[in-house]
């Protein structure tokens, strides 16, 4: 299993696993068309896109979507219908809480909906926490905005509920 950072030449597979996921449950919106036209935005505007690869074929992807100089949106997770409950998750989200923090993140948030439960449960799993709850104003298929405050920010100073984030940065590729 491969870890790929910001690999431009995986920015179809980033939007064909994406568009499977949202399709599966919702459908697409205004946002995920424009995204699709370039995805690699996320990269030019500081942020990072993670493609996890095996025997050549990406098997799950997210996105780091930078907000400013010290908060991430983790976005875009999407793992490969075959290739479920096998762990993926749990390495794209270690790799990205590690990659947020080595870019001086002091929170991550994301947006997302109850119906996806095994999703929600994993973010829990990771010290994500809802902040917020019911319709978005954006996203129609959003009801729950998540945020894990990393070690060394000040929410995580006051005693927050949410775990620290700790880990290395598994062996990966940037581009």
């Amino acid at each position: 299993m491969r870890l790929e950072i910001d690999n431009e030449d995986r920015c179809a597979d980033f939007i064909r696993l994406n568009e499977l996921w949202i399709t599966e449950h919702f459908r697409l919106e205004d946002s995920d068309r424009r995204l699709a036209d370039d995805p690699y935005r996320i990269v030019r505007e500081g942020g990072h896109i993670l493609s996890l690869v095996e025997d050549g074929k990406v098997v799950g992807v997210c996105a780091l979507v930078r907000e400013s100089p010290v908060r991430f949106q983790l976005a875009r997770m999407a793992v490969d219908p075959g290739e479920r409950g096998k762990g993926h998750g749990g390495t794209l989200m270690r790799a990205a809480i590690a990659l947020a923090k080595q870019d001086g993140a002091q929170s991550l948030y994301l947006l997302s909906n109850t119906v996806l439960e095994p999703a929600v449960a994993l973010y829990r799993k990771h010290g994500f926490r809802a902040v917020s709850e019911g319709a978005h104003p954006l996203y129609a298929r959003c009801n729950v905005v998540m945020e894990l405050p990393l070690a060394g920010s000040s929410a995580a100073q006051r005693g927050g509920e949410a775990a620290p984030a700790t880990g290395e940065l598994p062996q990966s590729s940037r581009r």
